[in-house]
């Protein structure tokens, strides 16, 4: 059987009704030729069990799942960009294809697109997407998820066969569609639509939905619209706190590129540090380092304030505003625990974990641009000073400036330490994701459609998703 019983259709975002989405059909493309699928998350819904051709039939040709939406749904949503209000957003390019319940969690999970045409919110775009783009998004995709990340998880990835036209890299260029599996996609944006709209009852309808669906531990409260913000809030700062950890850095936190469950999605002009800058960007269009490294929990709260004004059409102000402040002590906390989890020692319950993570900072500032970042939580992990002193960085690990930092880092238990015995940690360096390996990988597609770089690099990265066991 194609369809496993973990295959549970719950398609709920039709329920909202025409205020909400627009009935949409993906393009019929030339080619669909499967270059990637993610039989390890079609387990979770219950599709590992796709032929081939059903796999492009479903995500290729758009053929709707059995009991699922039918149409797919292009959302309707506003937003920031880069602290400029568009009116004029939407799902341009992509739609909700699906939605099933995940198993084991009973989660809804949806699924989306990226590239599959012209909806009535293209405005001058062409709705797709370029086979580089794609496969940029599914190795971050699979990065932060090895660095233990909330982010979506890229499906699928088949070639189009179309020659796209682009300003920013060399054109004609090979065009893709991509499908990707998340908790959500109902964006910060979406709520702003009604409130520009002046529209407090969809509002009122978002927020029961939201509720319902993704939060019903909350659906008994009186205050719905502060109950979720407060959610929202906790979500957000720990995956804020996340990025951080694993030092990546996005590059368009816009309002409709935040969802209210607290996944990261939506991967254009990404980065992963080379080195600690708080100043690092990854848009080359960032001119004013909005977007930088250091600034990413600004631009986050920045964004949940948005929401909050959209959100006090139905609510008291001042609650909101209590709700809101919750963020800079969530996300200091939730830092906290991200940088122990990837240092791989258990918490102490005490001022002592926020001194360690303030000291690994430090160490950080003192290596500069000879300490890369993954090598610094690869080297120390599990706070074995030993092996971090006799690795390839053993000299700049053996200057005072390291000297706090390898002392605090003593008096922390190992959490699961047995992880050291995985060869991986056998190894000089750790996988990294720098933008150099990026373009390794794009190289000998674009040059002779070699596809073996691509995948070498995904199976090198799930070794370390297993290695580090931060999921």
């Amino acid at each position: 059987m194609p369809f496993s019983p973990a295959y549970q259709p719950d398609p709920r975002f039709q329920e909202l009704g025409p205020e909400f989405a627009d009935p949409v059909r993906a393009e019929a493309f030339p080619k669909t030729i499967l270059r990637f699928r993610n039989d390890r998350a079609a387990a979770s819904v219950g599709l590992d069990g796709l032929s081939k051709d059903a796999w492009i039939a479903h995500f290729g040709r758009f053929e709707p799942l059995p009991n699922n939406l039918d149409p797919a749904l292009a959302q309707r949503y506003h937003g920031h960009q880069f602290r400029v209000y568009n009116p004029e957003l939407g799902d341009g390019r992509g739609f909700t294809f699906a939605q099933m319940r995940e198993a084991g969690t009973d989660r809804l999970l949806d699924l989306g697109t990226k590239g599959s045409g012209r909806t009535p919110w293209s405005r001058s775009g062409d709705g797709r997407l370029t086979l580089k783009g794609g496969v940029r998004e599914v190795l971050a995709t699979a990065m932060l998820e090895a660095l233990g990340v909330p982010t979506s998880r890229s499906f699928s990835l088949i070639e189009t066969g179309e020659d796209l036209q682009r300003g920013d890299e060399p054109s004609p260029t090979r065009s893709a569609v991509l499908v990707r599996l998340s908790h959500g996609h109902i964006r910060f944006g979406s709520f702003q639509r009604h409130a520009y709209f002046e529209r407090p009852d969809q509002i009122k309808a978002l927020t029961d939905h939201v509720i319902e669906t993704y939060y019903p531990e909350l659906s008994g409260s009186n205050d719905r619209p502060v109950v979720l913000l407060r959610a929202v809030v906790a979500q957000s700062a720990r995956l804020t706190a996340r990025w951080m950890a694993a030092g990546f850095v996005h590059g368009v936190l816009n309002t409709d590129n935040m969802n209210v469950t607290g996944e990261s999605f939506d991967y254009g002009p990404y980065r992963f540090l080379p080195h600690n800058d708080p100043n690092f960007t990854a848009a080359y269009f960032d001119h004013g380092g909005l977007y930088s490294f250091g600034r990413q929990p600004e631009a986050v709260f920045w964004n949940l304030q948005q929401l909050a004004g959209a959100l006090s059409l139905t609510a008291d102000s001042d609650a909101l505003v209590v709700a809101l402040n919750d963020f800079a002590a969530t996300y200091r906390a939730e830092l906290t625990a991200a940088m122990l989890a990837r240092l791989g020692v258990r918490p102490r319950g005490t001022e002592d974990d926020a001194v360690l993570v303030q000291a690994a900072f430090r160490a950080f500032a003192e290596g500069g641009e000879r300490l890369r970042w993954e090598p610094f939580f690869f080297d120390w992990f599990c706070g074995d000073k030993d092996r971090a002193l006799a690795g390839p960085r053993s000299d700049l690990y053996g200057q005072a400036g390291f000297a706090e930092f390898s002392g605090l880092l003593a008096a922390f238990a190992p959490d699961r330490p047995e992880r050291l015995e995985n060869a991986y940690f056998a190894r000089p360096e750790p996988e990294e994701l720098l933008v150099g390996e990026i373009e390794a990988v794009w190289a000998p597609i674009a040059e002779a459609d070699d596809w073996s770089a691509f995948y070498a690099k995904l199976a090198a990265i799930e070794v370390s998703r297993r290695a580090w066991g931060l999921a």
